[in-house]
């Protein structure tokens, strides 16, 4: 099932996002903890793809093995930047083999000293390469708070308008913690013209810890609201899990109430997390 038909629905949907093993000495351990977030029954996964295309391999295993077995649906990350034309077709041929419909396209991290192969710039060189191998579904990123290397937000938007325009049918957010933030960015895209589905992507935080990696890595906006859970929960591992979890449950209630019938969740691997978060969504998501 192509995850358009998902998120198109007028159903609320709630999907998971897990990510493979770097290596293969922690491949099964990876793989049991991404099982455990199938069972979970989320009405998609999306599979995560390494830095430089490092795990490119474990992404289509993993991937092909919860949509085998479970039978979610999934999206299969792949990543251009640090890639070469006959990587990026051995990568789709493995797909498609695999029966894997749906990818999501993107730039992936410049590597320390920018030494790259230079075929592909941006995520919208990938898409027409995605589409003529196969009846592909394409996924893009976006950055409701403006991409990190982008001068500016119009700039940015501009950029994600050629990602549409080159066959992109759905977009999914980075992370974001005020829904503010993701409204006015909504507004925007479609005051620019684009009219695919936006999905928000939603994470929980449940340690203190991963508030600095977060502000260090993508420069995410930290509502104070959130930032008072942090400094009165953060030491307390429980706690803050509890309230990391509370918090993410509000935000997608929100963007339910308000119309989003389709969320994405950021499962860093963590079954328990995101089943918690489901099971406080039982009578919403059915």
């Amino acid at each position: 099932m192509k995850v358009t038909d998902i998120i198109n629905d007028e159903k609320p949907s709630l999907s998971f996002e897990v990510f493979p093993p770097k290596t293969d000495a922690v491949f099964e351990s990876i793989r049991q903890a991404t099982e455990d977030v199938a069972w979970l029954c989320p009405d998609y996964m999306s599979v995560t793809y390494g830095a430089g295309g490092g795990t490119s391999e474990y992404t289509v295993s993993i991937a092909a093995n919860i949509q085998k077995r479970f039978h979610v649906p999934v999206v299969a990350h792949i990543t251009c930047i640090s890639s070469t034309r006959e990587g990026v077709q051995k990568q789709l041929a493995a797909m498609k083999q695999a029966g894997l419909v749906n990818v999501l396209a993107l730039r992936g991290d410049i590597p320390e000293g920018g030494n790259t192969p230079g075929v592909y710039a941006h995520a919208s060189d990938l898409i027409p390469e995605i589409m003529e191998a196969g009846d592909f579904c394409v996924g893009c990123a976006c950055y409701p708070e403006g991409h990190p290397d982008s001068p500016n937000q119009k700039e940015d938007i501009k950029h994600l308008k050629d990602k549409v325009d080159a066959g992109c049918s759905y977009l999914v957010t980075q992370m974001f913690f005020d829904n503010d933030v993701f409204f006015n960015f909504l507004y925007k895209v479609r005051e620019a013209g684009i009219t695919v589905p936006v999905v928000p992507g939603i994470m929980p935080v449940t340690n203190a810890k991963q508030v600095n990696r977060i502000r260090t890595l993508s420069g995410q906006n930290i509502p104070p609201r959130f930032r008072y859970i942090v400094d009165r929960f953060g030491d307390d591992p429980a706690a803050m899990t509890q309230a990391g979890i509370a918090y993410a449950t509000q935000q997608i209630v929100d963007l339910y109430a308000n119309g989003i019938n389709a969320v994405h969740v950021y499962s860093m691997n963590n079954a328990k997390v995101a089943g918690q978060i489901k099971q406080n969504l039982s009578c919403i998501v059915k």
